[in-house]
């Protein structure tokens, strides 16, 4: 029976339905509010979002409620919008139509200057305010991480952040008051049909289910598949790229689940970075530090654990850690699957172990069993929202004697793929697990890796970076009392 299918993407801006027919697997959804709308309080500033300035909220169904996300515009795509809330700046308002307490704390405090960046900084606090709100100092700075201002100074817009509560209350604020409305709304949306619009090779497909994704994919093997468009964004801003026919997942609730079961976590290709968050950093707690610094809040809304691993980038923050803890991954193509060892996936630099119409479905990792011992560090030029230069991960079990019986040491930058570093697991193996075992084993790095230089590091950086993490690895779980890293808070 063919697929009931519409031609149609429908949601919901700001206080208004949308219907649109004429949308292209290219289409941005700050051109589209800026260009089409005239809603220009959302700013283009850098198009690949790193800056915050086209900061947006988009709404989505989750179970039985409504959950609102900050976002990049500038590399959202319009064909991810089906049954979405898109919120801007000027959906804005207090309660009786003056500024919203979010704006009133901005202008009180004097967090803004040139304004060109405040819309963003705006809607991210609103994000904050409405899940958090009476944030402390950390949560503010997490959900400000992917908001950059060039002139105003933060400490601003951190009194600014910390005193929304004393203008309004979020209980009261108009977003949540229309909240069971728009739930109604979109869930009206909900109709199970797939979405086709254009013909030929330039078509936006939004499947209707996981079932009927497989089935488009082993039809159509070339087309491009979206999922949070963090990187796919930038073939369009960035390098200009034709997408061609592109299918858009990230709706897709069955790809969506992250749960336990019997000391494995499996994740859903579509599950973001924030979604997979409390159950990581729970149950694999060196996972929070480094999924904090994936992006800025809003590239860890939108970009997915599976779309980091299908991307297969050697630069990843996901692949090394999650190769170290000896994960595999669930591949399908049609109604066929099969599971292949995480390390097994990278052949080689832009290569896959993916046949044509196969999709990552879902990631399997093992929680450490009690006792084992687990890092994972990553080395960038800034540390909040920059690329990887370095990442490098540990996994390590000591036998009764204090010795190694098992070791994953995995690394990112390092060579044209994510790998591990198998002479120096052989050179740990059976030691006594000391600094004088780790000093031995560095030179076996240079028979793993032959890493190359570019504009983050230098291959000789690279190497000796690698050496001090599996030094620091060792300090950190042999009880040395030296500060091996030192929060600003400690210092200030």
């Amino acid at each position: 029976m063919a697929t009931p299918t519409r031609s149609v993407i429908r949601f919901v801006l700001n206080d208004e339905d949308v219907a649109l027919d004429d949308v292209t697997p290219n289409d941005m959804l700050l051109d589209y509010l800026r260009l089409r709308r005239s809603l220009r309080g959302t700013k283009e500033g850098c198009a690949e979002g790193d800056c915050g300035a086209c900061t947006v909220l988009v709404g989505r169904l989750a179970g039985d409620g409504l959950v609102y996300e900050s976002v990049n515009a500038c590399i959202r795509f319009v064909g991810s919008l089906d049954g979405c809330h898109v919120v801007t700046i000027e959906h804005l308002k207090g309660s009786n139509g003056q500024l919203h307490p979010v704006q009133q704390a901005m202008v009180d405090f004097h967090g803004s200057q040139c304004g060109f960046c405040t819309p963003g900084f705006v809607m991210s606090l609103y994000s904050l305010w409405m899940r958090t709100p009476d944030p402390d100092h950390a949560a503010i700075e997490k959900a400000l991480q992917g908001n950059l201002c060039r002139c105003t100074g933060y400490e601003a817009i951190m009194r600014a952040a910390r005193a929304i509560s004393n203008y309004g209350s979020a209980a009261e604020d108009p977003l949540a008051a229309e909240r069971k409305a728009i739930t109604a709304r979109l869930a009206a949306l909900a109709d199970g049909k797939r979405v086709q619009i254009g013909t030929g090779i330039g078509r936006v497909i939004v499947p209707s289910s996981a079932d009927d994704f497989a089935d488009l994919l082993a039809a159509e093997p070339k087309a491009t598949v979206v999922a949070g468009s963090t990187d796919v964004g930038l073939w369009v801003t960035k390098f200009m790229r034709d997408l061609g026919t592109t299918v858009f997942i990230g709706g897709l609730d069955e790809l969506k689940t992250v749960d336990e079961t019997g000391g494995v976590i499996r994740i859903g290709a579509g599950v973001t970075y924030s979604d997979a968050f409390p159950l990581l950093a729970q149950r694999i707690p060196a996972l929070g530090p480094l999924f904090d610094r994936i992006g800025g809040a809003q590239v860890r809304n939108m970009g997915t654990i599976g779309g980091n691993i299908a991307n297969g980038s050697p630069i990843g923050d996901t692949p090394p850690p999650l190769i170290a803890l000896g994960a595999s991954m669930v591949l399908r193509k049609g109604a066929t699957r099969r599971t292949l060892a995480l390390e097994d996936f990278f052949i080689g630099y832009g290569k896959q172990d993916r046949a044509p119409g196969e999709f990552v479905e879902a990631v399997l990792v093992p929680v450490p069993v009690e006792g084992a011992l687990f890092a994972a560090y990553k080395i960038t030029k800034r540390r909040d929202e920059d690329i990887t230069a370095v990442l490098g991960a540990f996994h390590l079990t000591l036998a009764r004697n204090r010795t190694v019986a098992a070791v994953r040491v995995a690394f990112g930058g390092m060579a044209a793929t994510p790998k591990r570093a198998a002479s120096v697991e052989a050179a740990l193996l059976g030691k006594p697990w000391s600094e004088d075992t780790v000093v031995a084993a560095m030179p076996a790095f240079e028979d793993d890796f032959t890493p190359l230089s570019d504009m983050r590091a230098s291959a000789a950086y690279r190497l000796l970076a690698a050496k001090n993490l599996l030094l620091r690895f060792c300090l950190e779980t042999t009880g040395t009392t030296a500060p091996l890293q030192v929060a600003r808070y400690e210092v200030a």
